[in-house]
């Protein structure tokens, strides 16, 4: 069955012609969510609030691009929605632990680099990326994510955020500027990495 047929099926209320359709874009939704978020508990949660928004808005899709491009869009803008709503509340760090009913609770992001030396390095960096790229404003956020995380092409990008490939050239390059600044003011934990 083509994307089309199954499209069309989906909006009829299909289940079977959606689970279909979406598989293949399953695992780009999870690393988005991930990416944007920080954590796996909270990727796999809020990829099922995404393929749920699909299924309930696919009538909405009206094939003025590709299916792809709209499924990574209402991704991108879910995790935006997530994260400004989580602005307003208490956050935690994924590298802290949380007090629970039942004891302590683990919140890192699972690593499975070779030597603890590599592992608490990698998370250093990783820490120190995720809060710099948090502290971009949501624009830049989306096309540092979609471009250096995702690594989407430039049209690719453009189709996503409904705007011209200079646009996202030009935030991308500013991103990348701020995004530098921020990171060089914690270069020392970097030891040697250099951001381009």
């Amino acid at each position: 069955m083509d994307e089309q047929t199954l499209i069309e099926r989906a909006k009829q209320g299909d289940v079977e012609a959606f689970e279909i359709l979406i598989n293949e874009h399953q695992k780009r939704i999870y690393n988005i969510a991930f990416k944007m978020l920080g954590n796996q508990e909270d990727a796999l949660d809020l990829s099922q609030e995404v393929l749920i928004k699909i299924f309930k808005n696919i009538h909405k899709f009206h094939g003025s691009s590709k299916f792809s491009t709209w499924v990574y869009r209402v991704a991108t803008n879910t995790c935006l929605d997530e994260i400004k709503k989580r602005r307003k509340h208490t956050t935690y760090s994924i590298d802290e632990r949380m007090q629970t009913e039942d004891g302590d609770l683990a919140t890192d992001i699972p690593d499975t680099s070779p030597t603890p030396e590599a592992t608490a390095i990698q998370k250093d960096i990783q820490k120190i990326l995720y809060d710099g790229i948090n502290q971009l404003g949501d624009e830049h956020k989306k096309v540092i994510i979609l471009r250096d995380l995702n690594g989407f092409s430039y049209e690719y990008i453009a189709k996503i955020l409904k705007c011209s490939e200079g646009t996202v050239k030009s935030r991308i390059s500013r991103a990348r500027k701020r995004l530098k600044k921020i990171l060089s003011e914690n270069m020392e934990l970097f030891d040697g990495f250099i951001v381009k």
